[in-house]
């Protein structure tokens, strides 16, 4: 698997990301800089990675949807590349119109920074397929704006055509629904507040993510 993440000034997991990668895969991902235009060739996995792109200034992720590398991340996802986008990649991906929806500031106006317990929404998507018959993981956390919303009818849409791939287990942050992660229509690209790149470690923080990484390395 060829993959790459994409670094945005105030990202603060893109060597997360990249360590996570390089372990599954046993390559080392490109690391592009935002201000590129363009993205290697022959590219299978994009990471939107977690931080503060831009200090969250505006509205979180804003800024860093309209930076040049955009267009290159756009039109790998429209050619059916997969993008993975975690906590304010998320919120990345939300403002690249890459998903549906927006995240909102944590129902208890706090940050929110722990382990947290997830239900596998779906264990037939590219990001899951791994997990099999588990029905649960333990991600951490660590957002201040990880409240997922959604109109009703998009809301319902998710839910109907199967893209809702995890839930919140006691829904920590008044996301509706319960929704922790959700994946684009064609199921390539998923956007998800909990962070796998810090659950491969078996030790605090557990090792649940490896199979989410494992699981898109299979389907590219």
């Amino acid at each position: 698997m060829k993959s790459a993440v994409i670094v945005f000034p105030g990202s603060n997991c893109d060597r997360d990301a990249q360590t996570a990668l390089r372990q599954v895969s046993g390559h080392d991902p490109a690391m592009v800089w935002h201000k590129d235009a363009a993205l290697p060739d022959g590219l299978d996995l994009i990471v939107l990675p977690g931080g503060f792109s831009y200090g969250d200034y505006l509205r979180s992720g804003a800024m860093a949807a309209a930076s040049p590398i955009g267009e290159a991340v756009r039109a790998h996802a429209a050619r059916g590349g997969y993008v993975l986008a975690i906590c304010n990649g998320f919120q990345v991906a939300t403002e690249m119109g890459l998903l549906p929806g927006a995240l909102l500031r944590n129902a208890s106006l706090n940050f929110c920074c722990r382990p947290q317990a997830l239900s596998i929404a779906t264990n037939s998507s590219a990001y899951t397929a791994a997990y099999k018959d588990k029905s649960e993981v333990v991600f951490p956390i660590a957002h201040h704006d990880g409240n997922y919303f959604a109109d009703a009818a998009t809301l319902d849409r998710l839910e109907g055509e199967g893209r809702v791939a995890f839930r919140y287990v006691g829904n920590p942050n008044g996301s509706a629904r319960d929704i922790a992660g959700i994946l684009s229509e064609n199921g390539r690209v998923l956007g998800m507040m909990p962070h796998p790149e810090r659950a491969m470690a078996g030790q605090e923080s557990g090792n649940d993510g490896v199979k989410l990484f494992e699981s898109v390395l299979a389907a590219a």
